[in-house]
């Protein structure tokens, strides 16, 4: 770990909030519900400038921001890593997020301003075991799964592997989305054969556990209804990109 990384994590003594995670630690061995955040300092403007990909400022403001020792960046749920960057921006450059998007009447761009501090925790009713994984039975197989969200680390080596294909070939986003999320099946937690099954797994089957994981994962309802200029509805997404933090440089 660098020197900067070091230095979020452990001074306890910088200025800082507790952010509530969307998770409330459900999923965690720690079964911690909310992490000790920094501000974004004056240093930190160095980070945003830098010509960092999507995943590295991330992990990088997530190293340096959390002040919890005992926690890892990459084993937060996505959605708990939403809900930080937001903390961080909403007390740097305030709640407006303002952003492009067409009409679909007319083809043109408007903008559109969404109140960071409006969004909220998607509510289900399902709940994950003592282990912190969901339990399902797929549609059509009709085989008792479990489940887990993905992790920051997940999402991660999965676009790393995808990035890592040649042009022309076709990568295995899915099947590697399956992988990550799928814990058991039937009992079976051998990697080597779950991995079997989930190349021959029906599309009914993947296609329910997609938008499971879409209903049911903690997190911050990140799409928006907002009205274009010709009074049509455009359903838009908050996207974590580099952009997200860049616009104020």
């Amino acid at each position: 770990m660098d020197q900067s990384a070091q230095y979020g994590q452990m001074n306890f003594s910088l200025p800082h909030d507790v952010v509530p995670l969307p998770s409330k630690g459900k999923f965690y061995a720690s079964k911690k519900k909310s992490l000790k955040v920094g501000y974004l300092t004056a240093s930190d403007e160095n980070i945003l400038m830098a010509g960092n990909t999507r995943e590295g400022l991330m992990m990088t403001l997530l190293r340096n921001k959390i002040y919890e020792p005992e926690i890892r960046p990459e084993e937060l749920l996505n959605g708990d890593v939403e809900a930080i960057m937001i903390f961080l921006r909403n007390t740097s450059f305030g709640p407006q997020y303002n952003f492009k998007a067409t009409d679909p009447e007319t083809g043109k761009d408007f903008s559109v301003e969404i109140m960071l501090t409006e969004l909220y925790t998607r509510e289900t009713n399902v709940e994950p075991n003592e282990e912190g994984f969901f339990e399902t039975t797929l549609p059509k197989s009709g085989s008792k799964v479990l489940l887990r969200p993905l992790t920051a680390g997940d999402s991660a080596e999965i676009d790393r592997i995808v990035d890592s294909y040649p042009a022309g070939r076709v990568a295995p986003r899915q099947t590697l989305r399956l992988s990550k999320m799928i814990v058991e099946i039937e009992g079976n937690r051998n990697r080597e054969e779950l991995s079997k099954y989930i190349d021959n797994m029906p599309i009914m089957d993947s296609k329910y556990i997609k938008n499971f994981m879409i209903e049911n994962e903690p997190r911050l309802d990140l799409r928006q209804t907002v009205i274009a200029p010709s009074g049509k509805e455009v359903v838009v997404d908050i996207l974590f990109g580099v952009e997200f933090f860049r616009p104020f440089f």
